[in-house]
């Protein structure tokens, strides 16, 4: 293969739902076999799958409960797997990895350690990645199935590892580089090891963050995201009809889109693809021929606002202390807790004597954890108040502190509704309000109706 061709090196991810079941398996492999350039391809765990695992590890149950979870996963991957030319091949392996996850799921620590919880979790990826790397193969796609973790290297925060940069790419070009002279390598999405060799995850979502990192370690040109959705859109079509899928997007409106809680794509996808300047590319695996969207360092046109999203499950932390009247140091107290977490805090909002601040709260995730632990830390030196039942709605667009009228539009569009908090003017690309969850769905749409028709 010639240089060019490396230098137009394109990695391909698929979602869960484009690697159901071999129907929607087969509409990927049309997609791989279009695009030459197409020499990585990173895959989440089959639709279904994921959850289903994450039940077993966080949820108490019975053997029998448990193994009624691993039938139903065994299920979706029988379904594929009979539906292949080549079962002899395949089969022998895939019932290695059932084995492994049930001896895992049956473990009896399996709720209690994180360690435990990656590796089995990480089981959904590695069987859809084995089964759609012989899909390719009958659709005469030389691929090979690749194990990710030899290359994607991580710090040893279970459930939410941190990559290694370095190491990515220099394991990305030893390992993966020269199989891509004459082979497609099928790898797995939101898996990754530590120094010690023990499987780690990236936390939810993490496939796109997998393929944008392989595709900064490997000097990619481009980068697509297919999903079930035709690209990004003026915000959730689940909410609205009205919502429309937009052409093209800048790294930075993706980026604070992705924060802000469009599922389409995860946070941390924008970060490699900054660095590098690779562009990145979302469309839909069921309707390839519609198109989707651009996610660029520049785009043609820079619009006041751009989308709305909607992140759920937010909790207001509201610190206070009477001591803080002219003290010094109390905010830095405050936030080295928070940093000690590894927590991200979205809006904050200060007056005399208190702090509020907003944390994302998932529930069943590592931030529910870590919430809970530094809520109790900061009740050592001064009164927490807690708050739930937020949603967090955010305008997306550019130069909004500066052009005039912007966020009075805004505010107008949402005057009947209570705001808990108001982010604005610390960056130029979004306006945040924390509302109720149950009014954040209409004030959603009624920003879409001032806003975007």
């Amino acid at each position: 293969m010639s240089n060019t061709a490396i230098n137009n090196l394109n990695v391909a991810k698929f979602g869960g739902t484009s690697v159901a079941n071999f129907a929607a398996m087969q509409n990927c492999a049309n997609i791989i076999k279009n695009n030459p350039n197409t020499k990585v391809v990173v895959v989440s765990a089959s639709a279904g799958v994921t959850n289903l695992l994450v039940d077993i590890a966080h949820t108490a149950m019975s053997k029998e409960q448990i193994r009624q979870k691993l039938s139903e996963i065994d299920s979706i991957q029988q379904a594929i797997l009979q539906a292949l030319k080549n079962i002899d091949e395949v089969e022998p392996k895939l019932q290695q990895l059932q084995s492994s996850l049930s001896e895992l799921a049956l473990h009896e620590e399996i709720n209690h350690r994180a360690d435990l919880k990656d590796s089995l979790l990480s089981h959904g990826e590695r069987m859809s990645s084995l089964l759609f790397s012989a899909v390719l193969n009958q659709f005469d796609v030389k691929a090979e199935n690749f194990d990710v973790r030899n290359v994607l290297k991580t710090d040893s925060e279970f459930g939410q590892a941190v990559p290694n940069l370095e190491q990515i790419a220099i394991a990305a070009k030893q390992l993966m580089l020269p199989a891509l002279v004459d082979s497609v390598l099928v790898t797995q999405g939101f898996v990754g090891s530590d120094q010690q060799g023990n499987t780690t995850t990236l936390g939810r979502g993490g496939s796109d963050f997998t393929a944008a990192l392989l595709a900064e370690g490997l000097g990619a040109e481009t980068c697509e995201i297919w999903t079930d959705v035709i690209g990004v859109y003026t915000t959730d079509p689940r909410i609205t009809a009205s919502a429309r899928p937009l052409p093209e997007l800048s790294f930075e409106e993706a980026a604070e889109m992705a924060t802000f809680g469009a599922k389409v794509l995860h946070p941390a996808t924008m970060e490699p693809a900054l660095r590098q300047d690779i562009k990145v590319f979302v469309g839909s695996s069921k309707e390839p021929e519609k198109g989707g969207t651009w996610i660029v360092r520049d785009c043609v046109t820079e619009p006041s606002y751009r989308a709305i999203t909607r992140r759920k499950e937010q909790v207001m932390v509201t610190v206070k202390t009477p001591k803080m009247m002219y003290a010094q140091g109390f905010l830095q107290k405050v936030f080295t807790i928070i940093a000690e977490h590894k927590l991200s805090v979205d809006l904050i909002t200060t007056s005399e004597i208190s702090v509020s601040f907003t944390l994302d709260n998932p529930a069943n995730s590592v931030l529910k954890r870590l919430n809970q632990e530094t809520i109790e830390e900061l009740g050592q030196f001064c009164d927490v108040l807690v708050e739930e039942n937020y949603d967090l709605v955010t305008v997306v667009g550019n130069n909004m502190h500066s052009a005039a009228g912007v966020s009075s539009k805004i505010f107008a569009a949402v005057a009947d509704y209570n705001l808990r908090m108001i982010c604005y003017g610390a960056n130029p690309h979004n306006l945040s309000l924390l509302v109720n969850d149950s009014d954040s769905q209409d004030v959603v749409c009624a920003l879409h109706r001032a806003l975007f028709e």
